[in-house]
């Protein structure tokens, strides 16, 4: 007569149960588990979320944030010194002056568009590279050494933001720089600006005493409204930081050019 079923499913498991006594190496050991990256190997989950980071800062949904994650370093300097960078740049800037064609210029030089300098006019790639790319807390933006770099006067141009400004002056618009530089560095930044290309802006607009203390928000805020006071139609307005583009008096269009690497509310 036959064993039941049951007999055989049970004299099955007695078989793996021995077999896991003579060889616990067999087991499965939740120790061996490695987190990616854990090892100090770039992981591609690591790459995946340093890339979904980054999207979240260019889209603002991160908010106010003060550091790069170290963990994304690597990825960061990658992606400045890439080519991945210059083309999204490029296809920013291919965006704009689709949307500045579309605009009827009135030929009364009221017609505006406005530009940040800093990582939108003008690069600073080689002082962030060699201050960590924003990445450490233990070495913070520092406004001294900054400024110094921007007295040189050696930032370089972006290709792509330059050919944006020439199209732009062709097609009828007045370019109008608000940068959160300061007065006093006004002379350093005109020759900066000539030197790589940049000429012919209607005015360029440097924070004074009285914009000291303000939030680059705030700030530029202020200053567009001005503009409008005084009769311009803010049609475009491109800057790196969401700070260049929100608030009030704010343009027809804003276009928010690529940077990872640090934050200004």
């Amino acid at each position: 007569m036959a064993s039941p079923p049951h007999d055989l499913s049970m004299s099955f498991f007695l078989l793996l149960l021995l077999a896991f006594l003579i060889n616990p190496a067999a087991s499965i050991r939740t120790s061996n588990l490695k987190l990616p990256g854990s090892d100090g190997s770039r992981s591609s989950a690591a790459d995946t979320f340093c890339e979904s980071w980054r999207l979240a800062v260019e889209t603002n949904n991160a908010g106010t944030w003060d550091v790069i994650p170290s963990s994304c370093a690597d990825s960061v300097a990658g992606y400045l010194n890439g080519d991945q960078y210059g083309s999204d740049y490029d296809v920013i800037v291919d965006y704009a002056l689709a949307f500045a064609e579309t605009v009827k210029i009135s030929g009364d030089g009221k017609d505006v568009w406005i530009f940040d300098i800093d990582e939108t006019l003008l690069t600073n790639i080689g002082y962030y590279r060699a201050h960590g790319y924003g990445v450490s807390k233990s070495e913070p933006f520092e406004s001294k050494s900054f400024n110094e770099w921007v007295v040189q006067g050696t930032a370089p141009a972006f290709a792509a933001s330059l050919r944006m400004y020439n199209a732009l002056k062709k097609l009828g618009f007045t370019i109008v720089l608000l940068t959160g530089r300061d007065e006093d560095q006004r002379n350093a930044t005109e020759i900066n600006l000539r030197d790589v290309g940049y000429s012919g802006w209607e005015r360029l607009i440097l924070r004074g005493p009285d914009d000291q203390g303000k939030s680059a928000t705030n700030y530029k805020s202020e200053q567009r409204s001005k503009l409008i006071d005084q009769g311009f139609k803010i049609h475009g307005s491109t800057g790196d930081q969401w700070s260049d583009l929100l608030g009030f008096a704010v343009a027809d269009r804003s276009f928010k050019v690529p940077n990872p690497m640090y934050y200004i509310p």
